[in-house]
């Protein structure tokens, strides 16, 4: 089964705000694409919508915060990370107030709307900012439950989710923890580091790297920031070949999180799938994801070669 992340946004804010009058939705009129509507329905008292002005919610919302509120600003990633930088980091992560921003439409998964709506950047920019986190979620599942972690979580949170459905990979009971990474398949041979719509990719090649008698370790790293560094540090003194995978810059996103730690270790080598360096543009999203090596056959060609040599 098939499932947006951007359905776990809407339906776990909803369920959030049932739960805690605490909550706040600060919208920017993208109710309807990132699945809202129902929260604005039946808690109105709990919802602002402040139209198309993005810098304006992360102001309004870190008012909610210094007044005792959670506030979730939702938005498309490309508008929550970029336009509204400057007034996130200056009145949400400078003072450490709980601001949580929800965004839709992460990195190449607007497809067809083009590069002026895919967000490649956003993890990168955004863990570079202190007291900043910075998860992906990958399934519907993980989604909402660290929806619900992020509520109670210190400090200023974002979460990316995807506009296109991607497969369910989790149980609805799991588990979450902010900053620890999941271990999902065991294996000697190479370790695959991905997050949010890429781990499903990777469970896939692995399970056909297994055919050649390649067995990998697969890790879901929901979290880039605070990174689980134990994983990391595993991953080398276990295999010392990693490949990290991410819808997302190869700059600056998971595979530069993981190279600093490998660096600092002085061993172990990684490759690093991803986005490489370079916009999108119109197409569907399994052929921007083809353009740039995001594939089951293009993890599988990375493990053949590690192992070979």
């Amino acid at each position: 089964m098939k499932k947006p992340t951007r359905d776990a946004l809407g339906d776990g804010i909803l369920k959030l705000g049932m739960e805690h009058k605490d909550v706040f939705v600060v919208d920017c009129d993208v109710a309807k694409s990132c699945k809202t509507l129902a929260f604005a329905e039946k808690l109105p008292d709990q919802h602002i919508n402040v139209g198309i002005a993005e810098q304006n919610a992360m102001g309004l919302a870190a008012g909610l915060a210094a007044s005792g509120k959670i506030p979730f600003v939702v938005t498309y990633a490309i508008f929550g990370s970029l336009r509204a930088v400057e007034q996130l980091r200056q009145e949400a992560c400078y003072t450490k107030l709980p601001v949580k921003v929800l965004c839709s439409h992460g990195g190449l998964t607007p497809a067809n709307d083009g590069a002026s709506h895919q967000c490649i950047e956003d993890m990168g920019i955004l863990r570079t900012i202190p007291n900043m986190t910075v998860i992906m979620p990958a399934d519907y599942a993980s989604a909402c439950r660290l929806i619900e972690a992020a509520y109670s979580y210190p400090g200023p949170v974002y979460l990316r989710f995807t506009r296109d459905a991607i497969p369910c990979i989790y149980n609805e009971d799991e588990s979450f923890e902010i900053g620890k990474a999941k271990h999902l398949k065991e294996g000697g041979d190479v370790t695959i580091f991905a997050n949010g719509d890429t781990v499903a990719i990777a469970l896939e090649a692995a399970k056909a790297l297994e055919a050649e008698h390649i067995y990998a370790d697969v890790y879901d790293v929901h979290t880039i920031k605070p990174m689980d560094r134990a994983a990391v540090e595993n991953a080398v003194k276990k295999t010392g070949k990693i490949i990290t995978v991410e819808d997302h810059n190869i700059i600056n996103g998971l595979g530069s999180v993981v190279c600093e730690v490998v660096a600092e270790m002085g061993q172990g080598r990684v490759i690093r799938v991803g986005v490489l360096d370079q916009f999108g543009e119109s197409a569907p999203y399994e052929r921007l994801l083809a353009k740039n090596g995001i594939t089951v056959e293009g993890i599988c060609a990375h493990a053949r070669a590690f192992v070979e040599r």
